[in-house]
């Protein structure tokens, strides 16, 4: 088995640290490394060897040769791959330009502020980074961009022993697992639509993932295609089968867009649960270093609520964090309305939390807001879910009506829509749901269906969507009679007797229609059990890694995240100890972890994104003779949330963590010393 690395010129063995995975988690990583091995010497020489199967520096999902169409949901303000923004200096690791400082340097068709950049593009910004590494490095330091699979990982004596899958080899000393998103094995369902696709020649059925991956060329121009989810995904798939297929959107007189088919285009036939299309992120009026100071949800107010004892998210958390949504909504209505108004309101419902949570709305009414109905996310997210229709043409107008609705709030803003303002409340809030969820803070049984099964898909739909300019798109689509939407709680089905694919909805009489392909156009949910990559499995029979186990007395919820310990994040194994020259982050460990899947940091602050990968690259820095004792297994990996942890060992920390009570959790300014020159 031949060996991809040897000794230096001078014949001293490197440090070497190994990452499997080079999308924006591996990227951190190295960043922090690299700017951390500027500000002096190590022990002996260091190699980094970054490694990944599609293209090195970007991974699968951000690589580089993806068409425009495919775009990021967050403005590119908000985006930044290093730890520190731009100074005085050059770039260089902890001192960085963010997306759009880079595209507005270096690319002539950047629009603006707030703008939204191609998935593409986002990929070129990580190459520039990866670059800015690699330029900046010490002497005493090396990066070696290695294009390969690793299909096994195996503990030696002094380290560890990846192999390839050309069955080349590579020794480290520490590695890092950031293998992102997977590709889980079929079931239920998704199972069933495949083995009829491949009973029936004539059939498609194409799995969740990235629609760039999706075999989309092979649908023929006017074929019906059914696809599976409304959410981020299907706008993916929606833009590749119009704009890919050369249709273009026309702006009009009004504030709608006009569709010219290319006569390339299939018939889409798309339909959720919700039947109602993600929807659209506000008009961004937020500078990107504006942080949300919560002045009801805070985590005292929740723990006092659970009395020391495991959180029940539902019965402790929601009805606080309804209420601050509530407080936005109707504060942004009060200051609309220019009359001063808002602070007393404010001070009002301060004044009512002291005896627990206040009633908004009734205090809203007192303040001269009265037959406003506080927002109720049930509602938004699934307008239609008590509703039948006559016909599809009765639904569809039903369905014009919504999205024209939140429109018209995206247009207004996430600060002067009372609607978006208040929803952007739950995303602002993430880092106090996660400080809550983490590592078995919640009970087992409120963690799969309080969180799992009724928050997690809500704030995902309300909070997290596209450019208002997709929500417009769909219009101009069923406009055109490309895009067709069956109804509420929409079924895929087989029709054994027809040989076919069939999409209805049950509350829309008429509304079936027989497709060809189904798409389902959902990203796959993370899942150690069932993910079929060769080393994912060698790791889970070795027993190097495991499911994370939410227990509670003798209740227990399997999560199907990877086992870690806290900060620094070493993989827990069968034996109930934590391998210390392993970390796993990201992805794999979500539900061990809440929203693993964010793809960036924020300019100039260090969220926890960034405060994860300098833990890590704090850690696998250090001697092995300097290895800190390992932690118990057991309170590492079960014991409550009791906040935030420090960003790990390091001779630059991160901030110190919030105090409990501080809504600015695992969220700070920039730490002196970030981007050593």
């Amino acid at each position: 088995m031949k060996d991809r690395a040897t000794t230096n010129s001078a014949g001293t063995a490197p440090h070497r640290i190994a990452l499997i995975g080079s999308g924006p988690r591996g990227l951190s990583i190295v960043e922090r490394l690299a700017a951390r091995l500027a500000g002096g010497p190590a022990h002996r020489p260091v190699e980094i060897h970054l490694i990944d199967a599609v293209e090195v520096g970007t991974g699968r999902i951000w690589r580089t040769d993806q068409p425009d169409w495919f775009l990021m949901n967050t403005v590119a303000d908000e985006v930044s791959s290093f730890s520190g923004p731009p100074d005085d200096g050059p770039a260089r690791p902890g001192a960085g330009p963010s997306l759009a400082q880079w595209w507005a340097e270096h690319r002539p068709d950047h629009p603006g502020p707030n703008s939204y950049a191609p998935r593409r593009l986002h990929g070129e910004y990580m190459q520039f980074v990866l670059r800015t590494v690699e330029e900046n490095l010490p002497p005493h330091a090396t990066l070696h961009r290695v294009r390969g699979e690793v299909t096994d990982l195996e503990r030696l004596a002094d380290g560890y022993r990846l192999t390839f899958a050309d069955g080349t080899a590579l020794r480290a000393d520490r590695v890092a697992l950031t293998t992102g998103h997977t590709r889980p094995e079929l079931s239920g369902l998704q199972k069933r639509l495949a083995d009829f696709a491949a009973e029936h020649p004539a059939l498609r059925y194409i799995r969740g993932d990235s629609a760039a991956d999706m075999p989309l060329d092979e649908i023929p121009a006017g074929s019906p295609v059914g696809v599976l989810g409304l959410g981020l995904s299907f706008y993916d798939v929606m833009a590749a089968l119009t704009e890919g297929r050369g249709g273009t959107f026309v702006e009009t007189d009004g504030p709608g867009l006009r569709y010219e088919p290319s006569g390339a285009e299939p018939l889409i036939v798309a339909g959720s649960r919700s039947g109602l299309p993600l929807l659209a992120r506000g008009r961004n009026q937020k500078h990107h270093d504006h942080r949300y100071t919560t002045r009801l949800f805070t985590l005292d107010r929740v723990r006092a609520a659970c009395a020391g004892e495991r959180v029940d998210f539902a019965a402790h958390a929601v009805p606080w964090l309804l209420a601050e949504v509530h407080l936005v909504q109707y504060a942004t209505v009060l200051r609309g309305r220019g009359a001063g108004g808002e602070d007393a309101f404010v001070a009002d419902v301060l004044r009512a939390a002291e005896a627990g949570v206040p009633d908004v709305a009734a205090i809203a009414a007192r303040h001269g807001v009265a037959g406003l109905p506080p927002i109720d996310l049930d509602e938004v997210a699934r307008p239609f879910h008590r509703r039948s229709y006559a016909d599809d043409g009765e639904f569809e107008a039903d369905l014009l009506a919504a999205v024209g609705r939140d429109l018209d709030h995206a247009e207004q803003g996430n600060v002067g829509s009372p609607v978006k303002a208040a929803l952007d409340v739950l995303r602002d809030t993430r880092s106090i749901v996660r400080a809550l969820v983490d590592f078995s803070g919640l009970t087992p049984r409120s963690h799969r269906t309080d969180f799992l099964e009724w928050f997690v898909p809500r704030v995902s739909f309300l909070a997290a969507g596209p450019p208002l300019r997709r929500l417009r798109q769909v219009v101009a689509l069923v406009e055109a009679g490309v895009l067709r939407v069956p109804g509420p709680d929409t079924r895929f089905e087989t029709r054994p007797d027809t040989g076919r694919f069939a999409v209805h909805s049950p509350q829309v009489p008429g509304s079936e229609t027989a497709v060809d392909t189904v798409i389902d156009a959902r990203v796959p949910v993370p899942d150690l059990r069932s993910d079929p990559a060769e080393l994912t499995r060698r790791l889970v029979e070795r027993g190097t890694l495991t499911s994370y186990l939410n227990d509670l007395d003798d209740e227990v919820f399997d999560t199907g995240g990877v086992a870690v310990t806290r900060s620094p994040f070493h993989p827990v194994g069968r034996d109930g100890r934590p391998d210390p020259g392993l970390y796993v982050l990201g992805i794999p460990t979500e539900h061990t972890r809440w929203f693993m899947q964010g793809g960036s940091s924020r300019p100039g602050f260090w969220t926890d994104f960034v405060q994860d990968a300098d833990a890590i690259a704090g850690d696998a820095l250090r001697p092995v003779t300097e290895q800190a004792a390992e932690p118990a297994a057991e309170q590492a990996v079960t014991e409550p949330a009791a906040g935030p942890s420090a960003a790990g060992p390091s001779a630059e920390p991160a901030a110190e963590p919030a105090p409990a009570g501080d809504t600015s959790v695992r969220e700070s300014a920039v730490p002196a010393g970030a981007g050593s020159r």
